[in-house]
């Protein structure tokens, strides 16, 4: 069933004090306007970094209060979203990127509880922001379109309650893909037919519905390989590749476990070839891509064992933590994909996200520190470090995923998002 949502049912809305830019809004580079940047590899583009911080650490440029929710901001088009839950409200808000003022704010009522607590009951998925448009998709599995230049509602689709899908541990927590027309999900609707669902990207109507995947907290990618277009899922059990026009399955291998596990990092795909990890026992697969099949190259525990965060590719190799939150603590790693050797360990790091920008890794640890590194394939070379977020502990870990846009680090803790200026200054 369709649903489209009622401006006065569901809106709280603060006015747009502008009047300008009435056309569909296009990406501008340096934006950061989906999970892991422009192109969901955790790489920013044309970024150029201060690491001249006076006393030591970099300035913060402004901060402000943020509700419950683990999903990062996303920054496109002169805009920063930040979804965020309130009471019994998911908030989509707009904010400026250099001041933090308010553009516009809508909410939508929820009453979702997770089944862990200490996970919270807020978003988990970070807003995707494609010409003029922003996508959400709520813990409960509520998936929205709104206006990016007003915050107007074009669609509005109750997913996992349509599709019957059980919405796991934490919630939903795998961000949509846009794809050409279509906006790709893992739904999880394993019982419908509907484990991945597009929808189209203008109405919301369903476009097609395939396989009987479970959903994950692993956010899907795309590429081009020896001319054949991949949407590529880490589901809960599988690694999917789909031909994004029809929904027909490409290939699919075993990937996860039954049981308490999370598969949460993104697939990668490098110079044709699939590199995707989990913790839990699950391990890292290295594998080339074909266009019916994956051959695996290497696959085992010992390499890389990621929680969620994302893997790094820089000149052949892949920095990336290695471990879990809630054990000992994770290590910070640099290996060789192709042959699947670790070049070099950083124990007891803990956990933590990563971004490539400038030339050099933005590591933002769980407990609140940022450290920047040279990406260097010998050893852990730190270039600087500070504490940008004052709320973070290992008890109280900051999860949500870091952004960077025209040289603004956007950072949350369980209560504050904050705005740090790393901008080379002319």
């Amino acid at each position: 069933m369709l649903r489209f949502v009622s401006g006065e049912r569901f809106v709280a809305r603060t006015l747009l004090a502008f009047t300008c830019i009435l056309f569909p809004l296009a990406a501008s580079a340096g934006d950061w306007p989906q999970i892991l940047g422009p192109h969901r590899n955790g790489i920013a583009d044309g970024e150029q970094l201060n690491l001249d911080w006076p006393g030591g650490k970099p300035k913060t440029l402004w901060k402000r209060d943020a509700g419950d929710g683990v999903a990062g901001v996303a920054v496109a088009d002169g805009r920063v979203v930040l979804f965020h839950r309130a009471g019994n409200q998911e908030l989509v808000e707009a904010m400026e990127p250099l001041t933090g003022k308010v553009l516009w704010k809508v909410g939508f009522p929820t009453s979702f509880r997770s089944q862990v607590s200490t996970a919270g009951d807020g978003p988990r998925c970070v807003p995707v922001v494609h010409r003029g448009s922003v996508f959400v998709f709520g813990a409960a599995g509520d998936l929205h379109c709104l206006k990016l230049v007003d915050g107007n509602e074009r669609w509005s689709r109750a997913a996992l309650q349509e599709y019957k899908a059980q919405e796991g541990y934490f919630g939903v927590g795998s961000t949509p893909f846009v794809e050409g027309d279509k906006l790709i999900v893992n739904v999880g609707g394993d019982r419908s037919g509907a484990g991945i669902v597009a929808f189209d990207l203008e109405t919301g109507k369903t476009i097609w519905k395939a396989t009987d995947e479970q959903a994950s907290y692993s956010a899907p990618t795309a590429a081009t390989v020896d001319g054949v277009r991949h949407v590529i899922f880490a589901t809960r059990l599988n690694l999917v590749s789909l031909d994004p026009d029809t929904g027909a399955v490409r290939f699919r291998f075993p990937f996860g476990q039954r049981g308490p596990t999370v598969n949460g990092a993104t697939p990668l795909v490098i110079d044709g070839h699939l590199f995707l990890s989990a913790s839990y026992g699950i391990g890292a697969v290295f594998a080339k891509i074909g266009k019916t099949d994956a051959k695996t190259i290497w696959a085992n525990d010992d390499v890389m064992s990621s929680q969620y965060p994302t893997c790094i590719y820089k000149d052949g190799f892949l920095y990336g933590v290695h471990g879990r939150q809630d054990g000992p603590p994770a290590m910070l790693r640099c290996f060789d994909p192709k042959t699947g050797k670790v070049a070099w360990s950083k124990d007891g790091f803990g956990m933590a996200s990563l971004i490539l920008a400038d030339g050099k890794l933005l590591v933002v640890k769980v407990d609140g520190t940022l450290v920047v590194a040279e990406p260097h394939p010998k050893e852990f070379r730190p270039l600087a470090s500070a504490r940008v977020l004052d709320n973070a502990s290992s008890r109280d870990p900051a999860l949500a995923l870091p952004a960077l846009s025209g040289g603004l680090l956007y950072v949350r803790d369980t209560q504050t998002l904050k705005c740090i200026d790393l901008r080379k200054q002319p």
